[in-house]
């Protein structure tokens, strides 16, 4: 496996284009993936497009590998979630929300991984985070770990499952990606990329979206607490 290239799990996200821009400072060569499961919001997997041609502008761009899309079907199809359903976003009687697809990161890292396989890659990075969520259990940091021990038993490799995010609220996401790439991907972030349960793309300050899905609150008020930090 190569020890200088990583596959970016990519959805079109605010937190996966920030990944992808983390693994690209840091990587000579950066593949990505993304999923189409039936997701109700499945316009990320549009917009994904647009941040990956802003890339292509960039110096990254040289960086930059193939991108690989999936079609996984059947976890939209066994999954009663307001994702993969038309219904109203609410808590379920376990204390999590009905976003919540069960399985859908380890589905996602395991198909990662079967690929990053065949294509000699050793990195796979993430966005997920167990500081600023809403509760998901396959985003916790112990799940993460977990996976990444089996991954390697079962295939016989030494991957290893990068999480950038893993204890960084929203606002110091945005941050983040201001000492990756300045003002310029902060901007190409904010207008190229998904994070809407719905599927809107209302413009808002900090991106598009409905504005009232937990997908939107996090986003915004994360975009509240960077533009309010002190600068310099």
């Amino acid at each position: 496996m190569n020890e200088t290239r990583a596959l970016v799990l990519f959805s079109g996200g605010q937190d996966s284009a920030t990944c992808l821009a983390w693994a690209l400072d840091r990587f000579d060569r950066v593949e990505t993936i993304g999923f189409d499961y039936g997701q109700r919001h499945r316009v990320e997997l549009d917009i994904r497009g647009d941040f990956r041609t802003w890339l292509a502008a960039t110096p990254w761009a040289a960086r930059l590998g193939a991108d690989h899309l999936l079609k996984l079907d059947a976890l939209g199809a066994i999954s009663e979630t307001s994702l993969t359903r038309d219904v109203a976003i609410e808590m379920d009687a376990g204390g999590l929300p009905n976003t919540f697809v069960p399985g859908r990161n380890l589905i996602f890292l395991t198909f990662a991984a079967a690929l990053a396989f065949r294509r000699g890659l050793r990195h796979i990075v993430t966005g997920v985070c167990e500081t600023d969520y809403s509760g998901y259990p396959d985003c916790r940091d112990d799940t993460i770990k977990a996976l990444q021990v089996a991954l390697n038993l079962g295939m016989e490799a030494r991957f290893v499952l990068h999480t950038p995010l893993m204890w960084r609220d929203k606002g110091a996401t945005w941050q983040l990606a201001e000492r990756l790439g300045g003002a310029a991907l902060v901007e190409a972030i904010r207008l190229h990329t998904h994070s809407c349960y719905l599927g809107d793309r209302t413009p808002r300050d900090w991106g598009a979206g409905c504005g009232t899905c937990p997908a939107c609150e996090l986003r915004a008020r994360g975009w509240q607490a960077y533009t309010a930090a002190p600068r310099g």
